[in-house]
């Protein structure tokens, strides 16, 4: 027994050293891949994980002269207070309802552009076609709402002029609420919609030209080739930006929102994100503006795992 136990642990010892030797021969031999990766995951170690150790303020009453560790415990407090504020239902809304004013009509212009683009028999007119639509992409947010903000000024903004003088009258973009949604959303599908159909246009660039030609010749329109050709192959892609899409209905980035925002408009255009910063930088209220984010962050992780598990089942049903 004691030697079958000594064989036993001999063949383990050999097993583990050998193994951890052919790991570090690896390494070595493989090092120029490591060294590409090391950016990469130092970068999401250094800002996206270590950062995770604040986020115990949430459940204090942060004292920077105390720091972290040295402030007092308060649980969930600052959570109650948020649930029980006048102003949570607004945020949830505000947010919510621009997302998904976003994803309903910024979702499906990709695709349509994508399938367009690729019906486009002239080389030339493709090719500016879609530099005139991803071109946006590379302005920054900042000049972006400088644009915005120039075309549609009630005084010198070229569109406000254009409205009226087709005799619709003059609306006020910048300053009624009621068109604060719908002037974020249009001015993010004219940044983004051209970006977004390069990853549908690489797609359908693995189409098979032998599909088509068996469809022409069984009679089948553009329309119907179309459908049933070139959707199918994009329902993949489709589900995966689908899934990071509405994982982040509650994600809606601050820095546009809060450069359109004025007093007039507050109304409608304060979300989350915004008074994250607002609650946090310019109030000073450390703890109350990480619980916030906290409960957002956790609000859209259960989402992403959710519509992950309900588009995944919906997909294996399509009836594509």
């Amino acid at each position: 027994m004691q030697d079958s136990k000594a064989a036993a642990t001999g063949s383990v010892t050999l097993r583990t050293g050998p193994s951890t030797k052919r790991l570090g021969k690896r390494i070595l031999q493989n090092w120029e891949l490591y060294f590409f990766v090391a950016p990469a995951f130092f970068y999401f170690l250094i800002f996206c994980y270590l950062p995770m150790y604040g986020v115990q303020i949430a459940f204090k009453s942060f004292i920077p002269t105390k720091g972290i560790m040295g402030s007092p415990w308060v649980g969930l407090d600052h959570f109650e207070r948020f649930f029980h504020s006048y102003y949570f239902w607004d945020l949830i809304w505000n947010t919510l309802s621009v997302s998904l004013y976003d994803l309903a009509i910024g979702f499906p212009i990709p695709i349509i552009l994508a399938l367009a683009f690729n019906e486009v028999r002239n080389g030339f007119f493709k090719k500016m076609a879609q530099t005139v639509t991803y071109a946006p992409h590379f302005i920054s947010v900042v000049v972006m709402a400088g644009m915005i903000i120039s075309f549609l000024s009630p005084s010198t903004g070229i569109l406000v002029h254009l409205i009226e003088w087709l005799g619709f009258g003059k609306p006020d973009f910048l300053t009624d609420p009621r068109w604060f949604k719908t002037m974020y959303v249009f001015s993010n599908i004219w940044q983004s919609a051209g970006w977004g159909t390069i990853i549908y246009l690489a797609a359908l660039s693995g189409v098979d030209p032998g599909l088509h030609e068996a469809a022409i010749i069984d009679g089948a329109t553009r329309f119907q080739r179309i459908r049933h050709i070139n959707i199918p192959v994009l329902i993949p892609t489709m589900t995966i930006l689908l899934i990071l899409n509405m994982g982040s209905l509650f994600g809606v980035g601050f820095e546009k929102i809060l450069l359109l925002q004025n007093p007039l408009n507050m109304e409608s255009s304060d979300v989350i994100a915004t008074f994250v910063y607002r609650s946090g930088l310019e109030n000073a209220q450390y703890s109350f503006s990480a619980a916030v984010g906290l409960f957002n962050s956790v609000i859209n992780a259960i989402l992403l795992i959710v519509v992950n598990q309900v588009v995944r089942r919906t997909s294996e049903n399509s009836l594509w």
